[in-house]
């Protein structure tokens, strides 16, 4: 699935707000905006956070439990820009009111609903849906992010295997529920939940782990231990 990301050159967003927004704010999380696809009460809207750019380690360390081979070696990233990142997956009212269509699987006749995440999506079915959200708002330029700027977001400051820490459960993840570290089996439940159904994380971010895969903007990289730039 993916998230939308806006990304600017300075570590503050500048304007601010942006042309396309229609709303904004700060909170516990930081400064927000949102976005508005539609007219009146048929509205969808979606809400952006604003990551600062910092430094992170990327990847995982050889010791840490279940990870594959290609995680590694961790090795220091810079994001260099600060960008606007949606807050949840794109659910599927946003997609419908985009692109006109709705293919998930976990729809509102079969587990889902409209707030549920839109799934069944190409790459390239989401390069176009960037191209017709960008057509409805002017001056956006919407994109997916990196995988170096999805994994910062995602680890929103832990250095722990885990966001929420060092390990997970299904009251925080929507995942099989097999136990983690000294974590308990929980329950599978086989199918997506809501995007804003579980805690967000500390950034303000929802579901970042769990729930659906999402896509990213550039191909898999081969990590090395040299410290890197934007990636």
């Amino acid at each position: 699935m993916i998230k939308p990301t806006i990304t600017y050159g300075s570590n503050y967003p500048k304007p601010f707000p942006p042309a396309w927004v229609s709303a904004w704010g700060d909170d516990d999380f930081g400064l927000w905006v949102e976005f508005s696809v539609g007219e009146g009460e048929q509205a969808i809207v979606q809400r952006m956070r604003w990551i600062a750019p910092g430094q992170f380690l990327m990847g995982s360390p050889a010791t840490e439990e279940g990870r594959f081979e290609d995680e590694g070696p961790q090795h220091q990233v810079t994001i260099s820009q600060g960008f606007w990142l949606a807050d949840t997956a794109c659910t599927q009212a946003l997609w419908q009111a985009v692109m006109g269509n709705n293919p998930s699987r976990f729809h509102d006749k079969n587990l889902g609903s409209a707030e549920h995440p839109a799934e069944r999506v190409s790459w390239n079915d989401v390069q176009e849906f960037m191209q017709k959200l960008a057509a409805q708002l002017p001056a956006c330029q919407a994109s997916l992010p990196t995988e170096a700027e999805w994994e910062y977001a995602c680890r929103a400051g832990s250095s722990t295997p885990f966001a929420c820490g060092a390990t997970i459960s299904t009251d925080v993840v929507n995942y099989r529920g097999d136990a983690y570290g000294v974590g308990e089996e929980g329950k599978f439940r086989e199918h997506t939940v809501a995007v804003k159904e579980l805690p967000a994380n500390r950034w303000g971010l929802y579901q970042m782990h769990g729930n659906v895969w999402e896509w990213c903007a550039d191909e898999m990289r081969a990590y090395s231990e040299d410290a890197v730039i934007d990636p």
